[in-house]
């Protein structure tokens, strides 16, 4: 099937996923392993839970904002016609042994029970390749479980995934399994606009600062897990902002969306900006003459002539009025750390 697809978008939580940014999804759960007392009341919403079996339902019918089809047990149709018949956003796990074909079969069969609100997830060790593919083949969004490595979150960006899945300090299970908000009963909350540049986290994933800011109770256990999840969130909001804004085209439809869209460029930008002013740096160490009297007026026009082809639109002569100030801010900079020595 074609990758011109139209694609399908899922709102998770409120937040869209599938078209625009990719986003941040902090809060899943699962109760597969659970222990103790299962009848005891739980607490907290979680944004997605992953059921033991047809007795979690109910629950997360009421307090979860999608349900969770694991790889664990995605040959239990009984259960899985259940999950899709719940009404809510399923994201459908891949298995490791899965083919793509297998995949997709299921997210069909989530469709043929009547709930098309299906969501892709790659998780485990992730097969970034299978990742483009499913997105290619299916036009669903699809989604990286990024908890167990973090640090293949731009990776999975690149590849194409319309969200990373992280680890929400803020969300716990609590010792049933069920899951519970560390910062309240009511739970992580947030709207589109939270997080770090105008929010490409969204609402999924602006929860987590009110749970960071109620504390992990003093657990060093828990604090060091915390540590980690929060160094995950970071490393996947740094991913969907600056390497998003390279390679998710968007097409915002509001002045507030057209805002953040703006504030992911200009992240990007300024991120490459300052790549560029150390590089300048270093230039001017291996010329055989620095600094201003130091430069080439003809690889300069060149520079902007290759940048042109790249941005038409703006042009060779804005281009060349721009890179003029980059250039020169760049020297300054470049004398300023020299001076400082």
């Amino acid at each position: 099937m074609s990758s011109t697809l139209e694609r399908r978008v899922v709102t998770l939580g409120g937040t869209p996923v599938g078209a625009g940014p990719a986003v941040v999804i902090g809060g899943r759960v699962s109760l597969r392993d659970r222990r103790g007392d299962a009848g005891r009341p739980p607490r907290g919403r979680a944004t997605l839970v992953e059921p033991s079996g047809a007795g979690d339902l109910p629950w997360i019918a009421e307090r979860a904002d999608g349900v969770v089809v694991g790889a664990a047990w995605t040959r239990d149709i009984p259960l899985v016609r259940a999950v899709a018949g719940l009404g809510l956003p399923v994201v459908v796990e891949r298995r490791p042994s899965a083919s793509l074909e297998e995949w997709l079969a299921l997210a069909g069969y989530c469709a043929a029970e009547g709930n098309d609100q299906v969501i892709l997830c790659e998780g485990g060790r992730l097969d970034l390749g299978l990742l483009r593919a499913a997105r290619a083949a299916s036009g669903r969004p699809v989604v990286a479980d990024v908890r167990a490595d973090p640090g293949l979150s731009a990776a999975a960006v690149a590849a194409g995934a319309d969200g990373l899945i992280v680890a929400d300090p803020a969300v716990g299970a609590g010792p049933d399994g069920v899951p519970y908000a560390r910062a309240g009963d009511d739970g992580p909350t947030g709207g589109p606009g939270d997080g770090p540049a105008g929010g490409p986290a969204g609402g999924l994933a602006g929860g987590l600062a009110g749970g960071l800011a109620g504390g992990l109770g003093g657990d060093p256990v828990a604090e060091a897990a915390g540590g980690f999840a929060d160094g995950g969130r970071r490393a996947a909001e740094e991913a969907v902002t600056l390497l998003g804004a390279l390679v998710r085209p968007e097409t915002p439809g509001t002045l507030g969306e057209c805002r953040e869209a703006i504030d992911r460029v200009d992240a990007a930008l300024a991120t490459l900006l300052e790549r560029r002013a150390a590089l300048a740096g270093v230039v001017q160490t291996l010329k055989p003459v620095g600094g201003f009297a130091g430069r080439d007026p003809g690889r300069e026009r060149a520079l902007v002539a290759r940048m042109a082809r790249r941005a038409p639109g703006l042009g060779e002569e804005r281009l060349a009025a721009i890179m003029k100030v980059v250039i020169e801010a760049g020297l300054h900079l470049a004398e300023e750390r020299r001076a400082q020595q």
